[in-house]
């Protein structure tokens, strides 16, 4: 029997998926019946729909609405608590060379330790460089942003072997016939081949001579 967190009311459940979570707080899990005992633990299965769009405009973003599934254990140690697991998410964008529309699947597994308030770790480390653990809660938004920004791929393709467009016409050679090409006229006899097109057929571009 599969277990979910609901991180609203703090209950456990049983049964199919949990229900979609929605804003900022639904990122944020009560740790206060960790006690600050090293030892304890708790899985935390939930879905959250992005507030916010992340990713690279016009490559490969996670659109807001999207539903991240996070499938972490929480663990109580002695600097603070520790959230391990994998976050599942999918980014939309588009094929880095056939620029046909694509859906990305990104996976990625976090580990990440919140500070205790005075722990060695919270007064060793930068601010910018350690989660924290506040008023007993650990928000989970900030570190799953970060690391599927991360993840998301800087050339996304439709196929590892999409060939891309035909620069001549601009179709996928995916959907060209095989011994496709274009007639290639070297620049340096354009000009002339261009005159000669212009001319109306039996005319003879030596008759003013």
């Amino acid at each position: 029997m599969t277990e979910y967190h609901d991180s609203h009311s703090q209950r456990t459940t049983s049964g199919g998926p949990p229900a979609v979570l929605t804003g900022d707080g639904a990122w944020v899990i009560d740790t206060r019946e960790f006690g600050r005992s090293p030892g304890a633990s708790r899985p935390v299965r939930m879905r959250v729909a992005a507030e916010h769009t992340i990713g690279i405009p016009e490559v490969i973003e996670v659109h807001q609405g999207a539903v991240y599934q996070l499938d972490l254990l929480l663990e109580s140690v002695v600097e603070g608590v520790l959230a391990t697991g994998d976050i599942n998410v999918r980014a939309q964008g588009q094929c880095a060379r056939c620029l046909e529309p694509l859906t990305e699947n990104i996976e990625v597994t976090i580990t990440e330790l919140f500070a205790y308030p005075d722990s060695t770790t919270e007064r060793t480390t930068e601010e910018d460089e350690v989660s924290h653990v506040v008023d007993d809660r650990v928000d989970l938004q900030p570190v799953v942003r970060d690391a599927v920004v991360l993840a998301l791929p800087l050339v996304p393709l439709c196929a590892e072997d999409c060939q891309g467009l035909c620069a001549g016409c601009g179709v996928k050679w995916a959907e060209l016939e095989a011994g496709h090409e274009h007639e290639s006229i070297d620049p340096r006899w354009a000009a002339l081949v261009e005159r000669f097109d212009e001319l109306t057929p039996g005319e003879n571009p030596r008759e003013d001579e």
